[in-house]
């Protein structure tokens, strides 16, 4: 016999950055373990220095980081942290960035502009991990920029079933905020039931998250619209999309998203409009000096820690979504 077997046992380790802990820690309860103990601090120059206090030899990890602002800095961290998993022997490193950063940048709207998310996966991979977990990618495209599995997971099942809860869903019209995100719209409608209309929007393209011009296609008048997107940032397309509704006849409208991103004059924007509710998950952290009485968020959580069962114990993420993921 020129060697020998052993019944290996598998540890599933879940590690937190310091982006957003708090949503770590939420997965973690899920999935009945802590986040391992780890250092993580800056030194005087701003680098980053990280250290497992636990042996993380052959285990599963998976790597959480909410990619919040200062975005680059949590997206160098993770990357350090997958490094440092990588030279610590971990058998397989699962990257979880609920907010994929620089998901807007993938592809190239004129010449002699980088295509980043492309970048973002190529550092990922580069780094160590073996595979990525995400929540509603800006182009489900984006999936194959990454060498390895991917699980693109939806907040639609969770923002849909709580709006289901609240409104008269025959009232109800879905709406896309312009044409890339029709195709979300429609999983929309096939799971209420209810017609989509489509906001043609026109962009300066000297003028970053600047909408110049916005005409609404389908029947919204007197009817309940859902403005449905993967995220609101500035809130300038989301609020100009509510005003357009308003003056074409709706009687109401709620802003549906996953990220709440709420950069700059969101909340002020948001606050000010004509959107009756704002319904956001937690991919990434809002304050207290974010949130406002319109604003509803939803925890991502359970999904997530779902989703990482799942791939722990080699089942079926697909399962998550009734086979449409």
């Amino acid at each position: 016999m020129s060697g020998y077997k052993t019944t290996g046992v598998k540890t599933l380790m879940l590690f937190s950055g310091r982006g957003y802990p708090e949503l770590a820690v939420e997965v973690a309860t899920h999935l009945g373990v802590d986040p391992t103990p780890t250092q993580l601090y800056d030194f005087a120059n701003g680098e980053i220095y990280v250290r497992f206090d636990e042996s993380v030899r052959g285990c599963d990890a998976f790597v959480v980081q909410s990619h919040t602002a200062p975005i680059n800095k949590w997206l160098m961290e993770q990357l350090i942290m997958v490094d440092a998993l990588k030279r610590a022997s971990a058998k397989r490193i699962t990257v979880v960035a609920p907010f994929y950063p620089y998901a807007r940048q993938d592809k190239k709207h004129r010449g002699r502009e980088p295509i980043s998310a492309r970048l973002v996966a190529d550092l990922f991979k580069t780094a160590g991990a073996d595979r990525l977990m995400v929540v509603d990618l800006h182009t489900s495209q984006s999936q194959g920029f990454f060498d390895g599995p991917v699980d693109h997971l939806f907040a639609l099942p969770l923002l849909a079933e709580y709006l289901e809860n609240k409104l008269d869903t025959s009232r109800v019209t879905i709406v896309a905020p312009d044409a890339g995100r029709v195709r979300v719209a429609e999983r929309w409608t096939d799971r209420l039931g209810c017609p989509l209309a489509i906001i043609h929007k026109r962009r300066d393209p000297n003028v970053p998250n600047e909408v110049k011009m916005f005409e609404v296609v389908g029947e919204v008048q007197n009817r309940i619209c859902i403005v449905v997107d993967d995220m609101i940032d500035t809130a300038g397309t989301i609020t100009k999309s509510a005003e357009a509704l308003i003056a074409n006849g709706a009687e109401d409208v709620v802003a549906a998203a996953t990220h709440g991103v709420l950069s700059g004059p969101a909340v002020d924007r948001l606050k000010n409009s004509q959107i009756g509710e704002v319904v956001v998950t937690n991919t990434l952290p809002i304050g207290d000096e974010q949130r406002f009485d319109k604003l509803t968020v939803l925890s991502i959580a359970p999904l997530i820690g779902r989703a990482i069962g799942e791939v722990f114990g080699d089942g079926s993420v697909t399962s998550l979504f009734d086979g449409n993921a």
